[in-house]
């Protein structure tokens, strides 16, 4: 598959403009064969064989010269060099990179991401899909499936195994690809393994990224491996880095919500504190339900702190055993609330929850790790620390265990963040779900 430049003037039966979606895509090696650009600077760029390749001859027709090269919707223009000069209607196209893109939870995710269901619906995307090369005609088809899909917003595809490439320029990289625990391993060679793979992958965000990429970690162990990725970029803002935690959040809404008898869009203010492992936190003593605190309303104490936290740490587990798979749409799903909760305003009082870099934290929290606390953000990107928490000693002892194991985490994990020689002296093994 290579990449050609075609003329749009065709006529309405050969080529509409309306049954086209504007991408771009790339082999390993990058080539690209291309036509003449046409004179009215118009580009459609399609994926075909290189054996598929013509050059077909321009017709005017009647119809053509009257109402131009564009039907619909298409006539707001998709020639990026043009956008500003022809059209106000669409914002600058972001580009949005997705590392292990031929996977299950991407799967889900591109097309969310190219539905405009994330970013909007006045917001053009290129999509830059980073895999291997055992995954790379995976790639191929997944961008065949993007291409046939006809989304109006999508205006590129590109796809490779070097992430120096792929993620040139990107504004934002959502980093899922890493490598499962496989029988035997131990969790300190899973730390270092997929640790590997993220320090590499830092080094590229620092090298040709954007200055302010945002970058959210989904790989697991991914308090860790965003921690090795943040170190390994030293010229882009720690603030960027995000471990996902939002799916355990949405978890311990759904069994709030179970528990109250309400539906989940009444539960609010919920926390995950800490590690994305079973050593995590689900926080019900900040929460609301309905704007009143969760222990007014579920007045069960001993199931909040027993059943209610053990259903959260280990739903990625059960959910195996159910489905004999890891949880890949809901993961997909998360990580849409978790984009979506830093590119438009928290809702009044309430916030939401992310790992990121505790440098400055108001909680006491051990500095220099990926610690998930709670967030608001206005809706540029960026996001603050919600300060008005209470603790408890139960929270605080959880809270403090969950802090123990990130700091054994990195410790494991100091000849990737450049800080010496590794030391594993992980406290015990909370296997992540889907890790097996």
């Amino acid at each position: 598959m290579v990449v050609a430049e075609l003329s749009p003037s065709y006529t309405k039966t050969s080529l509409h403009s309306s049954q086209l979606s504007f991408f771009s895509s790339r082999l390993s090696d990058h080539r690209r064969i291309s036509l003449p650009r046409p004179q009215n600077g118009r580009r459609v760029v399609c994926s075909v064989a290189s054996n598929q390749v013509q050059a077909p001859s321009p017709v005017q027709t009647e119809e053509a010269k009257t109402k131009g090269d564009c039907y619909g919707v298409f006539c707001l223009t998709y020639d990026l060099e043009a956008e500003e000069d022809e059209t106000k209607s669409w914002k600058k196209l972001i580009n949005i990179a997705v590392s292990g893109a031929a996977g299950m939870i991407s799967n889900h995710l591109l097309f969310k991401l190219a539905s405009g269901e994330v970013f909007g619906p006045d917001q053009p995307i290129a999509l830059k899909l980073l895999g291997s090369e055992r995954s790379l005609q995976a790639l191929e088809g997944v961008a065949m499936e993007l291409e046939d899909s006809l989304f109006p917003l999508l205006r590129e595809v590109n796809i490779g195994i070097d992430p120096y490439d792929v993620f040139q320029d990107v504004e934002w990289a959502l980093l899922i690809g890493a490598k499962p625990r496989g029988p035997g391993m131990e969790r300190a060679g899973l730390l270092d393994i997929n640790g590997q793979i993220f320090a590499e992958q830092g080094k590229a965000l620092n090298a040709v990224a954007s200055r302010n990429v945002k970058v959210m970690v989904v790989g697991n162990p991914c308090n860790t491996n965003a921690l090795i990725c943040l170190k390994n970029a030293p010229n882009i803002p720690a603030k960027n880095f995000h471990a996902l935690t939002r799916l355990d959040e949405n978890r311990a809404k759904c069994q709030l919500a179970l528990k109250a008898g309400v539906f989940y869009d009444k539960v609010s203010n919920v926390t995950i504190w800490g590690n994305h492992s079973t050593t995590q936190v689900p926080d019900f003593l900040n929460a609301r339900i309905n704007g009143i605190p969760v222990k007014e309303v579920i007045k069960d104490t001993k199931w909040l702190e027993e059943e209610f936290t053990e259903k959260v740490q280990n739903r990625g587990g059960v959910l195996i055993k159910k489905w004999g798979r890891s949880s890949a749409a809901s993961t997909a799903v998360s990580i849409v609330d978790a984009i979506r909760s830093l590119v438009t305003p928290t809702p009044e009082g309430d916030w939401f929850s992310s790992g990121v870099y505790t440098n400055g934290n108001p909680y006491g929290i051990a500095e220099d790790l990926v610690f998930s606390m709670p967030c608001r953000s206005k809706g540029d990107g960026d996001y603050e620390l919600v300060k008005d928490v209470i603790f408890d000693d139960y929270l605080l002892r959880r809270v403090t265990k969950s802090e123990a194991e990130l700091l054994a985490e990195k410790r494991c994990v100091a000849h990737l963040t450049g800080e010496g020689i590794a030391v594993c002296d992980l406290p015990e093994d909370t296997m992540l779900p889907g890790e097996v």
